[in-house]
């Protein structure tokens, strides 16, 4: 057994997966043998969930039938609906809260009391968990801006469903095509700190009710699923400065402080996600007819790269692309918990199917040999 200590687990392999694979020094990302960039452009995030529950793209039988089953989820029991309220009332963070009721799912799941590696009830869970995480957010969202929630449709796609909950109208094309694609990129991303954490937690025999919560809670800290907000706080802070970007990026990074949307524990040249989102924020841009947020975008991405030898990662076009769509910044975390739910749930069925405890061990390094004194003489 190897003594070698590899901080954060960098470089070790942990398990075997068939969901999807990262080259990081071409800049490529696949989903079970299928180009990112084929997907993002041809596939709904509809057909990316089946990909990766089921192992294969569905013909459109077998989508009609996917689709309609996830449509008819999305509602939430009254009491899950009275808790987000409660939630929103309250001023909870959204991650929080989403975290909070995605747990309370499990009490009124049909499938709840399953054997935690039965596939089929899984498959159940997944898509209820999967079609009511939106309704939370838009929900949420609402009711803490002071407006009431906007009750799910089933006639419209996951994504077109989320935008309509959220603004209370049906999103144009454009708006609905774009989101879509940002769920599709977002769907997985190999064995990340969230997919990991849901991972650990099912190798337990934990239900899916608590893997994915641990999902969330992982997803939610500024190292991971917190960057894109994070992104968007930095680029308004830019607007509000009156600096030209490249200016700025040199003060904050004189000034010891970061650049969010820069690096990435895999990738050692452009992810391919930003790629392909920075061509989407440019659209949205010209649409809106301006494009500050995509020029300053690339504007410090062409200096971070060329001074810092830095690439931006997913987070730094999601964060524009998403503002220019009129998202909440602060809900830009649950989104990509929304999209990357898939992931989770298609890892923990993996885990299932050839399960074994995770368990790694940890280096000792305390003392030794202490005597015990009985705290009257302390």
């Amino acid at each position: 057994m190897s003594d070698e200590l590899k901080k954060g687990l960098e470089g070790v392999l942990v398990a075997e997966s068939e969901l999807s694979y990262i080259d990081g020094d071409a800049g490529e990302l696949i989903y079970r043998g299928y180009s990112i960039d084929d997907l993002a452009r041809e596939a709904s995030y509809e057909e990316v969930l089946y990909l990766l529950w089921h192992g294969y793209l569905p013909n459109s039988e077998e989508l009609a039938e996917f689709t309609e089953s996830m449509s008819a989820e999305r509602e939430l029991h009254d009491d899950v609906s009275s808790l987000v309220r409660s939630l929103a009332e309250a001023d909870e963070n959204p991650m929080a809260a989403l975290r909070t009721a995605v747990s309370s799912l499990s009490a009124h799941d049909p499938d709840a009391d399953a054997d935690p590696q039965d596939r089929e009830a899984n498959l159940r869970k997944g898509r209820r968990i999967t079609a009511k995480i939106p309704t939370i957010i838009a929900a949420f969202t609402r009711i803490r801006d002071g407006e009431e929630p906007v009750a799910p449709r089933e006639d419209l796609d996951h994504a077109e469903n989320f935008l309509y909950m959220l603004n209370g109208e049906e999103p144009d094309d454009v708006l609905a095509e774009t989101f879509d694609m940002a769920l599709v990129l977002h769907a997985d991303h190999g064995l990340n700190a969230s997919t990991f954490s849901s991972m650990v937690i099912s190798s337990t025999l934990a239900d899916l009710h608590s893997a994915i919560p641990g999902g969330i809670g992982a997803l939610s800290g500024s190292l991971h699923g917190g960057a894109n907000q994070d992104v968007m706080e930095a680029l308004l802070e830019l607007d509000e400065s009156g600096k030209e970007p490249v200016e700025w990026a040199k003060d904050k990074l004189e000034a010891g402080e970061r650049v969010p949307g820069f690096g990435h524990r895999v990738y050692n040249v452009k992810d391919p996600r930003a790629r392909i989102l920075s061509d989407k924020s440019k659209a949205l841009g010209e649409a809106a007819g301006s494009l500050k947020w995509f020029e300053y975008s690339t504007s410090i991405e062409d200096w971070m790269n060329e001074e810092k030898g830095l690439a931006p990662n997913v987070d730094f076009y999601s964060a524009s692309t998403y503002y220019q769509m009129g998202i909440p910044v602060d809900i830009y975390t649950p989104i990509f918990a929304m999209s990357r739910v898939g992931g989770w749930i298609a890892h923990v069925l993996e885990q299932y199917d050839d399960n074994r405890l995770i368990r790694p061990r940890g280096r000792y390094i305390g003392s030794e040999d202490e005597d015990f004194v009985p705290v009257e003489e302390r």
